[in-house]
């Protein structure tokens, strides 16, 4: 046995000397800044996803229980301006909060139109709930052009709006919509208008999926530059992103490492179009990355599996973490790295040999089945797993019949293989 590998003291140093992890290469450390907050979106740009239903109320109940015990910060509980039903329900998870004194604070979403403010303040007073206020407009050009609109127009209409939310005494995040396109005089000019009108945070939307890595960090250093030149340090910075180039998760990770302190996300990935910051993959790429060292993740398969049922959403079989097939494996070699590892009573090991994510992190373990890669290791773990006796005859017959598909075997066929073996052995 090699000398680095015995002596272990703790999991970390274990994982020093098994894994070399590039990852950690001249990497910044610290990514998170320490007021670090996530903003559950599933319940607001999730519902816009249009192949999604508008869950039952008790649904959205037991989401939102489910979001404030992973660790998540605040939830948008939706547009209450827009039908008497997502009033009903936005006031319904107000009184939620109220009555089970959750720790999760909550927004509502609405256009810089004062009957779009209105229902928010209402909600608060009616529950005691303090709601941050998301009050959004358009700012690109290509927006202004579809319009008709010019930057003193959408400069008057944000402050109307944002006007009547501080003077209730709410907490206003001013969005501007489609910012990773938006000139930077425009943004100069409607970022100091809404700030100097009391919005306490400023909301960058990658409203279209547009931005890279690169624009992430120019934006962002763009914006602290226009609150640091009206000589604010009291105004956070949220980051919003869309998944249309594939990009969401880098540039969220990103937004967080160039000075934004509140990243939006939903479950599963599930909003417009092809979607957002999918929560669950942001919250495990920051704990392996050792940001979120005391933040349990045990519970976010079930916050991935109730969104899934309420939302009428289909987890595609190879999605991380929570696809049917991310801890599977029926491949022979891989198989009999995972088997040697059980063998060696280390669970450490088993769960790390030939997987980059921990099963066991979210309460899931290592699957191993029978197929026509696979070889007799799958099959003597598949049988020892069942308590089934094995002998040389049943592995190879099973071995036989697995080779000769195209796919992995099922459970059913499986037994009818060993009950046939069992009747021919009698």
């Amino acid at each position: 046995m090699p000398d680095f590998v015995t002596d272990f003291v703790t999991d970390r140093d274990r994982a020093a000397r098994l894994i070399f992890d590039w990852n950690e290469v001249n990497r910044k450390k610290q990514i998170l800044p320490g007021n670090a907050s996530f903003a559950d979106e599933t319940l607001r740009d999730g519902l816009q996803n249009p192949s999604v239903v508008d869950p039952d109320i008790d649904s959205k109940i037991e989401l939102l229980h489910l979001m404030n015990d992973v660790g998540i910060h605040l939830a948008n509980v939706g547009l209450p301006g827009s039908s008497t039903r997502a009033f009903d329900h936005a006031l319904r998870l107000c009184k939620e909060v109220a009555d089970c004194k959750l720790t999760i604070r909550l927004s509502c979403a609405g256009r810089t139109v004062v009957p779009d403010i209105t229902p928010m303040i209402e909600l608060s007073q009616r529950t005691g709930v303090e709601v941050e206020v998301y009050a959004f407009i358009g700012s690109s050009p290509i927006r202004q052009y579809a319009e008709n609109w010019d930057i003193d127009l959408i400069a008057k209409r944000s402050t109307d709006a944002i006007d009547i939310a501080v003077k209730a005494g709410l907490p206003v995040v001013y969005v501007t919509e489609d910012t990773t396109r938006s000139r930077p005089e425009a943004l100069t000019t409607l970022f100091r208008t809404a700030l100097d009108h009391g919005a306490a945070r400023i909301c960058l939307s990658d409203t279209v999926g547009h931005a890279t890595p690169d624009g992430v960090r120019n934006l962002i250093q763009f914006t602290k530059n226009v609150i640091e030149g009206m000589g604010r340090t009291d105004v956070g910075i949220d980051w919003h992103g869309h998944n249309d180039r594939g990009l969401a998760l880098e540039n969220a990770i990103r937004a967080f490492e160039c000075g934004a302190d509140r990243v939006h996300a939903t479950g599963l990935g599930i909003g417009e179009r092809v979607g957002n910051v999918p929560m669950e993959l942001l919250l495990l790429n920051l704990k392996l990355l050792g940001q979120l060292e005391h933040q349990p993740l045990t519970r976010l398969r079930e916050y991935c599996l109730c969104i899934a049922k309420a939302l009428h959403w289909d987890i595609p079989i190879n999605y991380p973490l929570v696809g049917r097939d991310a801890f599977r494996t029926a491949t022979g070699v891989h198989a009999a790295a995972i088997i040697k590892s059980i063998h060696k009573h280390d669970s450490w090991l088993v769960d790390r040999v030939y997987s980059g994510v921990p099963a066991s992190m979210i309460g899931r373990m290592q699957e191993i089945c029978i197929g026509f890669m696979s070889g007799a290791s799958n099959v003597n773990y598949w049988l020892a797993q069942r308590s089934i006796p094995k002998n040389d005859s049943l592995v190879a017959e099973i071995l036989k019949v697995a080779k000769a598909q195209n796919r992995i075997m099922t459970d059913e066929e499986i037994m009818a293989v060993v009950t046939r073996m069992a009747s021919v052995h009698g």
